[in-house]
């Protein structure tokens, strides 16, 4: 994207942390240096979610080639090399870190990345439109304040801030913890205070279809890397829309992409598929077609509305007749055999539209469609913002679809949330048994509940407390106890992997 813009970038992947070796290699940028740590949070490639290191663990041993906290390195690196430089945090590590965090596997609080990173602005959010804005103020010589979508570190507060409890606070108040956690917003100028000085975060930036249709409209090379195969399904899928309007608790894609449904047009993800088909190793097979939740495509929001109210509302779309145009409309492309859609659908919304159902079900499954109930304890999955668990009737209705084709449904469930006890672990247990008795194997995997940055779960784990109810709520926290709960789910046998 930057290079389309003039601009030359220079790209040190997975570099050797232990020496300077690497961080040298292209010496001093012109502009700045831009540090991330891939698509992932590095704690989580690192770790499983009771802390064990994946390269160690003797089932599936996986080396990431990154230092844990990998910013924060990473960063400490170039500092003292390159004094003078610019230094850019972004991506998903950075941008769930910009305010003081709760940390799980220090089991503390820790400051804003900013801070321990001597970094001179953080991006959050996708990062398009920062990353240009940067290079462009750099470029004429400009301050990096108020760039939107963008944290800095000053000694003043600004006029037009909210200001939410400060990294003192929150470090040792569990209601100072819940304040910040419902003041957060991508929407709002916000302030933290830490030890005198302020993380002062800008709105993030409106994203247009046009934008997603330029910056998805690249000619991008797909080639990927040796030592990066866990990329190869994404390799000739395509992405249709940003952001989700689910708001799971336990899940930071708000506070990330963003709260609201942008589609690219329909135009510009055709003409995306009748490239891939010019593309020398394509096989026909476009791996998926989809975004955070596939089915959200097509529902934008047509008005400004309370952040986080998307789903409930009476103005969404709830037809899927523009995702049902498009599917149609991709797998008639000349030279496309197949077009699946693997990143999963949010079940519940699609139960409303028959016709979209017949059409994933008849053109776009590749024998197994995922699902994610999650729970099936109505407060578990009201802790969760999941709604209630209608699941069964939707196993009934993907039948019905289906009679005549050898089509599986999974579902991916969670064990160990906050409000999870025993009690609620033998529900799900008992829920699960009674469909492998039906002759079904319900389950693709259980997922042991890890608490990430900014998340209102991760509020609940660290306070034991509802932080929209201020009601008190059950927490499971020792690897014992989290490790009986999944053990119940496998003793079931219900497939899980």
């Amino acid at each position: 994207m930057l290079d389309t813009k003039g601009y030359r970038v220079g790209i040190i992947g997975r570099p050797d942390w232990k020496t300077d070796k690497d961080f040298l290699k292209l010496g001093r940028p012109r502009l700045y240096f831009g540090v991330t740590s891939g698509s992932m949070d590095s704690m989580l490639v690192n770790y499983t979610p009771l802390k064990r290191e994946r390269a160690k663990d003797p089932h599936v041993p996986y080396h990431s080639g990154i230092p844990d906290r990998a910013v924060l390195v990473y960063a400490n690196r170039i500092k003292p090399l390159f004094p003078d430089s610019t230094i850019v945090l972004g991506g998903i590590e950075a941008s769930l870190r910009r305010f003081a965090h709760y940390d799980y596997w220090e089991n503390k609080v820790r400051r804003s990345l900013l801070l321990d990173s001597r970094a001179d602005v953080l991006v959050y959010g996708p990062g398009e439109k920062q990353a240009q804005e940067i290079a462009r103020r750099l470029d004429n010589g400009e301050d990096l304040l108020g760039v939107p979508g963008t944290c800095v570190v000053r000694r003043e507060l600004r006029a037009g801030f909210s200001v939410i409890p400060s990294y003192e606070e929150v470090s040792g108040d569990s209601a100072k913890f819940c304040e910040a956690q419902r003041l957060f917003s991508n929407r709002r100028q916000l302030a933290q205070a830490h030890a005198g000085r302020y993380v002062l975060q800008f709105p993030m930036p409106e994203y247009t279809t046009a934008d997603l249709d330029w910056i998805y409209g690249l000619p991008y090379s797909r080639h990927v890397p040796p030592g990066f195969s866990e990329f190869a399904l994404a390799r000739f899928s395509v992405v249709t829309h940003r952001g989700c309007i689910g708001d799971c608790s336990f899940c930071s894609l708000a506070l990330h992409q963003g709260d609201r449904i942008v589609s690219r047009s329909e135009g510009s993800i055709i003409e995306e598929i009748r490239r891939l088909t010019r593309h020398p190793e394509f096989k026909g097979h476009i791996d998926d077609l989809g975004g955070p939740t596939a089915n959200m495509y097509g529902m934008d929001c047509p008005a400004p509305c309370p952040e986080g109210r998307c789903l409930p509302c009476k103005k969404l779309d709830r037809s899927h007749s523009r995702l049902i145009r498009l599917m149609k409309r991709a797998r008639a492309v000349p030279g496309v055999k197949k077009v699946f859609v693997r990143s999963g659908i949010r079940y519940d919304l699609a139960m409303e539209s028959r016709e979209y159902l017949r059409e994933l079900c008849a053109h776009h499954i590749s024998g197994l469609l995922k699902i994610a109930p999650e729970h099936v304890s109505p407060r578990v999955l009201r802790l969760m913002n999941k709604g209630r668990d209608r699941s069964a009737e939707f196993r009934r209705l993907f039948k019905e679809l289906n009679r005549g084709r050898r089509q599986q449904l999974k579902g991916y469930y969670m064990v160990a949330h906050p409000g999870t006890s025993e009690k609620e672990a033998c529900e799900l247990a008992r829920h699960l048994e009674k469909l492998e008795r039906e002759g079904e194997r319900p389950v693709e995997g259980v997922q042991v509940f890890t608490p990430t940055p900014m998340t209102r779960s991760t509020c609940m784990y660290r306070t034991g407390v509802d932080p929209i109810t201020g009601e008190p709520v059950y927490v499971p926290r020792t690897f014992a106890e989290k490790k009986a709960q999944k053990w119940l789910l496998e003793k079931s046998g219900s497939g899980i992997a």
